[in-house]
Order: structure tokens, then C-alpha cells, then sequence
């Protein structure tokens, strides 16, 4: 029997609801404590890590696709570009070289991804706060138009990626789902993204299995706590605030994304004196964004007013 690892297992259990909560944090939080607290090497920790979220994405999707919040035109055309991408992106990574320089460049391709994925995050929490307050019941569960052109590219692109590193299918696919489609609401693009997520992480996986990128204990540790995590996220994730989630999903990347592009301790102490100054008043501005519409509208006399649970009493006369 292969030994399970309980710390594993506990990370799994912590990245697994952090995925249900908000679609992000997957392979950008599972991988890099996979390389940097464990030890694990890049390549072995990428491919457990995909052969993991294969089981454990359908958990949170199946979630999703009960209530509804699923675009599937949107899941097939991103299936189109993200599946053979994926699975190319796997040899790709090999074109780097072999033995530890590979594993050295896949650790650095990895910390450019978890940067990547940084700026993807805070970009989708501005542009989800600038349309959050605007969005009304109505529209969103309306149906959404697919556009097959620029979906296949996002999928394109983001499979790729995933391939190589195991980063993307959450933090980076949901922020090029916002710029494609602005009007999808946050739970549409979360059930929509850990839905598409399946298909395109079994095909990256199947890749890293055929050429051994993969440890049956390691990938069981991660299971045993991340698919009763990313179910109760899942659960959670139409009335959690994941504004309070997003900002300390975005340092601890950012600190392992320094970790892995080897910084020195030096270098690491002015990033963390960086990101303690910088993201607090990123995160108010994005607060504000989120109440302003909702503001100005009341004072322009405008027609989106607080719903009635939230309305203020009228004083009797």
C-alpha cells in the first residue's frame, strides 16, 4: 500500500477549498508547496498534482452543474483549444533539456507562472467588482451568446500553460473568461471554469503519467484531503466573500513565485515589505469599485436601487 503523507494530505484538504471557493488556487498553490515544502521534485510534483485535480475538479463541477451555473456552449468551445494544447504541452516542457537543468527551468517556469497568475487574480477581482454591484437577478441567469473564435484561443493558450506547469486552469482561465465574456457572473464563471477544468486537466495529466511524471502516494495524499475541501468550498462559494480570500491567495503566491525564482533571502525579505505595502490599498480600491455603481446610481436617482431584504426602513410618519 502506498504510505500516505497527513501533512499532504492536510495542504490538500486547505487548497482544495480554497479551489471550490473560487475557482483559483489549484495547481498555483497544490504545486509550489508540493516543490517548496515538501521537497518534491517540479516535474513530479506537476504531474501528481494534475493526476490529483482530475478527481478532484469534478467534485466542485458537479456542484456547479446541479445549480445551474454551467455555461456549457462556452465549456465546448474552450474543450476545443484548451484538450490538444494541454496535452502538447507536456512534451513541450521537455524541449528545455533533461535531468536537473530540466527540473531547474520547470521550477523557474513555474515561478513566471505563479506571477502570472498574481496579476490574473487581481485583475479578475477589479473587473469583477467594477460589474458586480451592476449586474442584475435577471441578468444573471440569462443565456450567453458563445464566441467560438476567442474562447478556442483562451482554451489555446491556457492549456498550454497548464501543460507545462500545472498553473492556469482556475487563476488564469477565469480572468480571460471576464474579458471575453463581461457579463458572466462570478458563479457562472467559477461552475463554468471547474467544469471546462476536467477535460483539460485529464489531458495535461494523461501526458505526465505516459512519461512518468507522476507518484501514486503523493497524488493519493493530496485526494484524501482536497476532495472534501474543494466540496465544501463548492458549497460555499454563491455566498462566501472571497474578496477576503483573493488577497491572501495572491501573497502566498507571490511569496512561492519568489521561492522558486530563487531569490535570496535579501530579495525576499524587500518582496515581502513590498507586497505589505502595495496590496492593502490594491484591495480597498477594489472594495470601493465593488460599492461605488450601487452609490452613484442612489444619487443619481437611477433605477438600481437596494434589493427589498436590503433596503432601509422608511420611518413611520
Amino acid at each position: 500500500m502506498p504510505q500516505i503523507d497527513p501533512l499532504i494530505a492536510l495542504a490538500g484538504l486547505l487548497v482544495g477549498f480554497v479551489v471550490g471557493l473560487t475557482g483559483m488556487g489549484g495547481g498555483a498553490l497544490m504545486t509550489p508547496i508540493l516543490v517548496i515544502i515538501f521537497r518534491v521534485h517540479p516535474l513530479a510534483a506537476i504531474g501528481s498534482d494534475l493526476v490529483a485535480s482530475l478527481f478532484m475538479k469534478p467534485v466542485g463541477g458537479f456542484v456547479h452543474w446541479r445549480r445551474g451555473t454551467v455555461e456549457k456552449g462556452i465549456v465546448k468551445w474552450l474543450l476545443v483549444g484548451s484538450v490538444p494544447t494541454a496535452f502538447a504541452g507536456v512534451f513541450v516542457i521537455r524541449l528545455f533539456g533533461a535531468g536537473d537543468a530540466l527540473q531547474s527551468r520547470v521550477q523557474l517556469l513555474l515561478g513566471v507562472a505563479l506571477v502570472i497568475a498574481c496579476f490574473g487574480i487581481v485583475g479578475k477581482s477589479y473587473l469583477d467588482a467594477r460589474r458586480r454591484r451592476g449586474l442584475d437577478p435577471q441578468v444573471d441567469g440569462a443565456p450567453v451568446t458563445s464566441r467560438p473564435a476567442a474562447t478556442v484561443l483562451v482554451g489555446a493558450v491556457v492549456g498550454l500553460i497548464v501543460g507545462m506547469t500545472s498553473v492556469g486552469s482556475g487563476s488564469l482561465m477565469i480572468v480571460l473568461l471576464m474579458l471575453v465574456y463581461p457579463m458572466l457572473s462570478s458563479r457562472r464563471l467559477v461552475g463554468t471554469d471547474l467544469v471546462q477544468a476536467v477535460p483539460l486537466v485529464g489531458a495535461a495529466a494523461l501526458g505526465h503519467v505516459l512519461v512518468g511524471d507522476f507518484t501514486l502516494a503523493l497524488t493519493l495524499s493530496i485526494l484524501i484531503g482536497s476532495i472534501p475541501g474543494v466540496y465544501l468550498g463548492s458549497r460555499l462559494s454563491a455566498s462566501a466573500p472571497d474578496i477576503v480570500v483573493r488577497p491572501i491567495l495572491v501573497f502566498v503566491l507571490a511569496v512561492s513565485a519568489m521561492k522558486l525564482l530563487n531569490f535570496s533571502n535579501t530579495g525576499l525579505f524587500i518582496g515581502l515589505i513590498v507586497l505589505a505595502i502595495a496590496l492593502p490599498p490594491i484591495w480597498v480600491l477594489i472594495a470601493q469599485t465593488r460599492a461605488r455603481p450601487r452609490l452613484v446610481a442612489a444619487a443619481a436617482g437611477g433605477e438600481r436601487l437596494p434589493s427589498p431584504e436590503h433596503a432601509e426602513p422608511l420611518p413611520l410618519p
